[in-house]
């Protein structure tokens, strides 16, 4: 049941604290667990209706959980940095007991007997699955919607989309429907919906945030990672979901837990690229302007901002070569057995990569390959690169993707991603962080990458981005 004893402003104002605040709050004893979920619970019964971003819902197992929690911390138990705080998981993401549907109708009736490595550890660390958040058909395409929930619509505009693939994740943090969100990203699936629900999400280097008991544990196109309304609480669960394993053969040993503590930094004289369309790819003018706007942030901080950036020609092809090939290995049995009941995007995807050779995937991990020696140049000279996170605002939810940018025809449902899938093949770590809005007052994000495996360094500097600009603490209409 929720929690109806807190006024409205007064559960809005405790549900949008951030997750480091709420944690504080719960560990100190002002608040318990259970008021904590409790408030959230109705911010659910008041908000969710309108977005439809939390499409499986475990209020009274939460609430027992949120007691639980409180009976911890009373007989002075040891709390983990997550203690209390109600946390939505991607509908990709396996949970135990919990229906698991990855938005097909496949899995409409799928409840997992065990949760998968990231929903693991933040259950470890003391965080509570109050529901699992919508996503796209099998998180293929940057638009959430599926047949077994419908759409999730953006808070700032209900007639557009929230992006995706963990569309729900972000709405639902920019509606204050939970504390924290985990998401995953192949081609932007973190960055996109971040950016348009005027959240957070990071992707980590492959092998920072371990997944296990999949088919492909040595591919590096797709990772799990954290959202959240605030840099800082994106660290916060980076801290415990990052970490070794040793089922995953990508995993990296270096210690996590520094996540947690001040991203505080001074940049003067840190040189960062600037790349307005990465060479003239197309863009959208006004989603374009707010990106611009803010160049001179990184300036006021004492960064060195040159227009530069590195050449990603080749990662169209090595993309497209690579996400067919994991996706033809991943639906080869449902394009067999259930082929009626997928969406026209995900088969043409599986049948791309059923058709690859073995010399086509063989040129894309060349072309990788040259890449990444060309980029480890590149970033000698610079320690951050700048790109829009999109390129486009949010567009109509009655559309599947799209299509056309400034008279330019786009070949593929995938081709308006590329802000996002050049950074993914390149292995760096990437974070998408508010940048303002466009003048019909939708959210836009500016990407950010960092040097190989310097999640830290990122996080520093939208950080302190984020401090100067605080438009995270916009909230969407749709709240009130």
């Amino acid at each position: 049941m929720a929690d109806n004893s807190l006024g409205s402003l007064q559960r809005t104002e405790l549900v949008y604290k951030t997750a480091r605040e709420q944690a504080k709050l719960v560990a100190d004893g002002e608040i318990s667990s259970e008021e904590l979920v409790g408030a959230h619970l109705a911010q659910i019964d008041a908000i969710n209706p309108t977005v439809n971003a939390i499409v499986t819902l475990v209020g009274d197992s939460a609430l027992e959980q949120a007691r639980e929690a409180d009976r911890i911390r009373s007989a002075g138990g040891e709390l983990g940095v997550l203690h209390g705080l109600p946390i939505a998981i991607k509908d990709l993401q396996n949970t135990a007991g919990i229906l698991t549907t990855q938005g097909s109708p496949i899995y409409k009736d799928h409840v997992p007997t065990s949760d998968a490595l990231i929903v693991e550890r933040v259950k470890n660390a003391g965080a509570i699955v109050i529901g699992k958040s919508n996503t796209p058909e099998f998180g293929a395409g940057s638009q959430t919607f599926n047949a077994v929930f419908g759409a999730t619509k953006n808070p700032y505009d209900l007639n557009k989309t929230c992006g995706g693939s963990s569309g729900g994740a972000g709405v639902a943090l920019a509606t204050g429907m939970v504390s924290i969100a985990t998401g995953s990203d192949l081609g932007g699936s973190l960055r996109n919906p971040a950016a348009w629900s005027n959240v957070v999400g990071i992707r980590p280097a492959p092998g920072r945030v371990p997944a296990v008991n999949g088919d492909l544990g040595w591919s590096t196109l797709s990772t799990d990672g954290p959202m959240g309304r605030t840099v800082d609480d994106v660290a916060l669960q980076l801290s415990v979901v990052a970490g070794d394993d040793i089922r995953s053969p990508l995993s990296l040993r270096e210690d996590a837990t520094g996540y947690a503590g001040s991203l505080e930094r001074d940049f003067k004289g840190v040189r960062i690229a600037w790349s307005k369309d990465l060479g003239g790819r197309p863009i959208d003018a006004e989603n374009s302007r707010v990106t611009e706007s803010q160049r001179y942030v990184l300036e006021d901080i004492g960064c060195i901002v040159e227009d530069d950036e590195p050449d990603l020609s080749s990662t169209d092809e090595i993309f497209q070569s690579l996400r067919a090939y994991s996706f033809g290995i991943k639906h080869e049995a449902h394009l067999r057995d259930h082929r009626d009941k997928m969406k026209e995007t995900v088969i043409w995807n599986a049948e791309q990569g059923l058709r690859l050779s073995a010399i086509d995937v063989a040129h894309a991990e060349r072309l990788r390959t040259r890449l990444w020696e060309q980029l480890t140049i590149f970033f000698e000279k610079y320690e951050f690169l700048a790109l829009p996170v999109t390129s486009v605002p949010p567009f109509s939810i009655e559309d599947e993707y799209v299509s056309e940018i400034n008279g330019v025809e786009l070949e593929t449902y995938l081709d308006w991603m590329w802000p996002c899938y050049t950074i993914s093949v390149t292995g760096l770590p990437a974070i998408s962080v508010p940048a303002g809005f466009t003048n019909d007052g939708l959210p836009v994000g500016l990407q950010l990458v960092g040097r190989p495996r310097d999640e830290m360094g990122l996080l520093q500097l939208t950080s302190a981005f984020e401090g100067q600009t605080n438009f995270w603490k916009q909230r969407p209409g749709v709240v009130g």
